[in-house]
């Protein structure tokens, strides 16, 4: 039986370089966004390289509550069922608070926080109904501290992110009828579309195509949790915890 993935906010960066490498893998895919002029033509780029693969796409706002309802089902649908989904889909604005500007950070912890809970209800829905399934969710290593300015939000949702993976985890541990996994990814700094204006000096930035291959060996490894690529964030990660935030914020 073949391994059906799906992946939201795939219609560029982290998301569609997954479904990339995924397709390489032999997974089928189910591939959702706002923009469905890049997923057709990310279609169309997989079909080119593996035409044995079937990708499915599907228009999705995951801050529309009922309609990431419908299309997870849907999916499931069209595919047979789902294997795995990635709760990948977010945005990186916001600004420092009391400057005016809290539209910005409202406005991914919309995206973030509220839609990213309401994929992960629509997944684990469906995953308890099958009774199997890999839940993975896309944090960051902005999730370990604090951060500063117009980092602080996106740093605290992914801080939710991590917190809500851990949570159902442990329940699954419980549930021996169920054969549920949740991964936590905690990835560094991957040249994006959403970083693409960061000058190339940031420190420890990787290229898309390498970021990503170290996120899906842990996905595939099915990890508990795991920062990446592994060289240098584990080292980073692990002295963010422990050095005084002055030092952290200088550190990134």
């Amino acid at each position: 039986m073949t391994f059906t993935t799906l992946i939201t906010g795939a219609s560029s960066g982290l998301g569609a370089e997954m479904a990339r490498q995924f397709a390489a893998l032999g997974h089928d895919l189910a591939l959702t966004a706002r923009r469905t002029d890049r997923l057709d033509a990310l279609k169309a780029e997989i079909a080119t390289a593996h035409p044995e693969r079937r990708v499915e796409t599907y228009a999705l706002d995951v801050t529309d509550d009922d309609a990431v309802t419908r299309v997870f089902e849907q999916a499931k649908g069209d595919l047979g069922r789902l294997d795995r989904v990635i709760v990948n889909a977010g945005l990186g604005k916001g600004a420092p608070y009391g400057k005016g500007s809290h539209y910005a950070n409202r406005e991914t912890i919309t995206t973030n926080v509220l839609g990213a809970a309401m994929q992960t209800e629509a997944a684990m829905a469906i995953f308890r109904e099958q009774k199997a399934g890999h839940l993975v969710l896309i944090s960051s290593v902005t999730a370990l501290r604090g951060m500063p300015k117009s980092m602080t939000t996106y740093g605290a949702t992914k801080a939710f992110l991590a917190s809500l993976g851990e949570g159902i985890r442990s329940e699954m541990m419980g549930k021996p009828d169920l054969d549920i996994d949740v991964t936590v990814l905690y990835p560094g700094y991957i040249r994006t579309e959403m970083n693409e204006k960061v000058e190339q000096k940031t420190k420890f930035m990787v290229d898309t195509e390498v970021g990503v291959r170290s996120m899906v060996v842990a996905i595939e490894g099915r990890k508990a949790k795991a920062l990446v690529p592994p060289k240098p964030w584990v080292a980073v990660g692990s002295a963010m915890k422990v050095l005084p935030l002055s030092v952290v914020r200088k550190l990134l």
